[in-house]
């Protein structure tokens, strides 16, 4: 046998919790009007009174009375025959009336049945239509789909509340994914580069130590090829160096980090005097938790990456320019820092731009391609997000926003 939907069951429910009470009050009522009008009509005992009060005149008439006595037993019995006169006609009445009675009860009873049931369906489906789309929407979210846009079904203001609870339970179970996902690709891109990184660096040490020597004891002529020889050794090592540290984890328990101060270091020791530099801090910056060494070494690969595109873009006669900001920005409804660092550089093509956080992806010749996925990562392990835009009149903005650390001195 088929199971009745929720809303059915609710119907009846609902239906039933108003019906049947009509009806019990509508029977109770009829019974005790048939039953009572007739005793309240008193007709059984008026006719009694009116056969006893004849035999009580009649008797009465037998002696000589005077005309005062005679003229009351006269009205006595008008009045007898009066009051059975209306006796009668209100057991007349008793006897119509109780059909009557039970016909509008039962129209009654019929108005009372369809209110119910109007006011049911009507509940059944504010109810009902709401707690089904919630099912749905409970399904998308087992399995991974994002919840449909569509206008909201009429309801009770709770369920209003209740939909935009679950669209943003929906968008942090997303957004949890993305980061498990992100976390096994990173954790896979670390194993990689981590024996990259090794296998580079046994036979770079030897090399550079051979070239070394070479520079002193090569003649003249092998100057070139010594010099070649020297670049690319050194190119090596800084990519098993990039490769290294995009594969070590972070090291230590995480400490307080002054922003303010880490911001100021990294932009006076990497950004050079003949680029124009302007570094902004909003007082009162709250502390990061985090590792500095990590935070520093990221924020400094955002910067070179914003000088590299400044330089590029003087020899296009263009000033070279980098703002460095610093303010309070919340961060999933607690308090947050963002750091950002602007250059006015030519900007990052479109089609470059949504993948220049993935590894080994670089726009120069002799980039690594792991700069900016380190600042993801390292953004990422501080539970923080990082975005890059290109901005209208040129350059680009890469925001990195980390969580503040919980315990602020006071």
């Amino acid at each position: 046998m088929r199971r009745l939907g929720f809303r059915a069951r609710l119907f009846i429910i609902l239906s039933l919790f108003a019906a049947l009470p009509g009806l019990v009050l509508t029977v109770v009522w009829l019974g005790t009007f048939t039953q009572v009008l007739p005793v309240l009509g008193g007709t059984e005992a008026w006719e009694r009174t009116a056969a006893t009060g004849e035999v009580a005149l009649a008797t009465a008439r037998r002696y000589a009375l005077t005309p005062t006595e005679i003229a009351a037993l006269d009205a006595h019995e008008q009045e007898l025959a009066s009051s059975l006169t209306q006796a009668t006609r209100l057991r007349y009445l008793a006897s119509r009336a109780v059909p009557v009675a039970g016909v509008l009860a039962l129209l009654l009873l019929g108005l009372i049945v369809l209110g119910a049931s109007r006011v049911a369906g009507h509940l059944s489906r504010q109810l009902s239509r709401p707690l089904d789309e919630l099912v749905g929407w409970t399904e998308n979210i087992a399995r991974g789909e994002p919840l449909p846009e569509t206008p909201p079904r009429r309801g009770a203001p709770e369920f209003a509340i209740l939909r935009a609870r679950m669209r943003d339970m929906a968008r942090d179970l997303a957004a949890g994914r993305e980061r498990e996902l992100e976390v096994e690709r990173l954790r896979a891109f670390r194993e990689t580069t981590r024996h990259i990184a090794h296998e580079l660096k046994n036979p770079l040490t030897p090399i550079r130590f051979a070239v070394a020597r070479l520079r002193r004891d090569a003649p003249e002529s092998l100057a070139e090829p010594v010099e070649v020889l020297d670049v690319e050794s050194a190119r090596l090592e800084r990519m098993a160096r990039d490769f290294s540290t995009f594969g070590r984890l972070l090291e230590g328990p995480p400490a307080p980090v002054d922003v303010a101060e880490l911001v100021r270091y990294a932009s006076r020791s990497v950004v050079p005097p003949e680029v124009s530099l302007h570094v902004e801090i909003q007082p009162g910056l709250p502390m990061v938790a985090g590792h500095h060494d990590a935070l520093a070494r990221a924020l400094s690969n955002v910067l070179l990456n914003a000088l590299d595109a400044c330089m590029h873009s003087a020899e296009h006669g263009r000033e070279p320019r980098i703002a460095v900001v610093a303010s309070v920005q919340p961060l999933r409804g607690r308090a947050g820092v963002l750091i950002e660092v602007t250059d006015s550089g030519s900007g990052i093509p479109p089609e470059v731009l949504e993948h220049i956080w993935e590894p080994y992806v670089t726009t120069k010749p002799t980039g690594t391609g792991l700069g900016l996925a380190i600042v993801r990562q390292v953004t990422a392990a501080h539970d923080g997000r990082v975005h890059a835009e290109s901005m209208p009149d040129g350059g680009t903005r890469v925001a990195m926003h980390l969580p503040a650390h919980v315990n602020q001195p006071t």
